[in-house]
């Protein structure tokens, strides 16, 4: 059965695009079948992947071309739907609609019988809420939220939570608070082991170890490198490694 999993977070530079990419990469290096839709119309993650399209997002919820010729090869069991600035209209096409539910179920509706190609399915949010979020939100089944360590993040994450409460109550629904993933953290600085320890008391095991600051994991993207091809040594490869047991762990 396919695990339909969002990365979330409604405050930018908190890594994450960067675990879609290396939880996803983790993933496939374990022999899962796994697939990545970006959500974002910044279409960062063709860019950090170094992938080349013909058909993105925008075509399969348009219906302008069907959902498998919108996939395309990242790495070995590793697919795409990517995104880029066109993703915009359809938002705007989505308001639009007359049915504000089939709005909401416009993703659900166009993924029918891809999804049973693969394992996961990771669903990259943008930090901007929009009806598209609202679809995605109304697909996947499990949110991972990445959270650097500031106190503004901890405000960020409560709204996300409330997010997910006006989510649930959308009759035949479920969605639900995976982990949070603290990123960019240092060990050395008291205001990050601060607020790592305010996400553990409140969230007990739903806390993931956190992702370390890295500049290796900066790095890779410009290089269209997974932080396992660019630095396969690094905290962050072991950090991201982690992760993917963790989430293997889980299924």
């Amino acid at each position: 059965m396919c695990r339909r999993i969002g990365v979330l977070n409604y405050k930018g530079g908190t890594g994450k695009t960067t675990t879609v990419v290396n939880l996803a990469a983790g993933l496939a290096m374990h022999g899962a079948r796994v697939l990545c839709i970006d959500l974002d119309p910044q279409g960062s993650l063709a860019t950090c992947l170094g992938v080349r399209y013909t058909y993105c997002l925008t075509h399969m919820l348009m219906g302008q071309a069907e959902p498998r010729a919108c996939t395309v090869p990242a790495r070995d069991n590793l697919d795409l739907i990517a995104s880029d600035a066109s993703l915009l209209q359809v938002e705007g096409e989505m308001w639009r609609m007359d049915d504000s539910r089939a709005a909401r179920d416009l993703l659900a509706s166009r993924m029918q019988g891809l999804e049973n190609d693969y394992d996961y399915v990771l669903a990259d949010f943008s930090p901007s809420a929009s009806i598209l979020s609202e679809s995605g939100l109304q697909y996947v089944r499990e949110l991972i939220v990445p959270v650097s360590m500031s106190y503004m993040a901890l405000v960020v994450t409560r709204q996300v939570i409330e997010t997910l409460k006006q989510v649930g109550r959308i009759p035949r629904h479920r969605v639900f608070l995976y982990l949070l993933v603290p990123t960019l953290y240092s060990a050395r600085l008291r205001q990050d082991r601060e607020v790592l320890g305010i996400l553990q008391l409140h969230f007990a095991n739903r806390v993931a170890e956190p992702i370390r600051t890295n500049v290796r994991l900066t790095e890779a993207p410009s290089h269209n490198m997974t932080i396992y091809e660019y630095a396969p040594h690094s905290s962050g490869a072991a950090d991201y490694g982690r992760l993917t047991e963790r989430v293997l762990r889980d299924g």
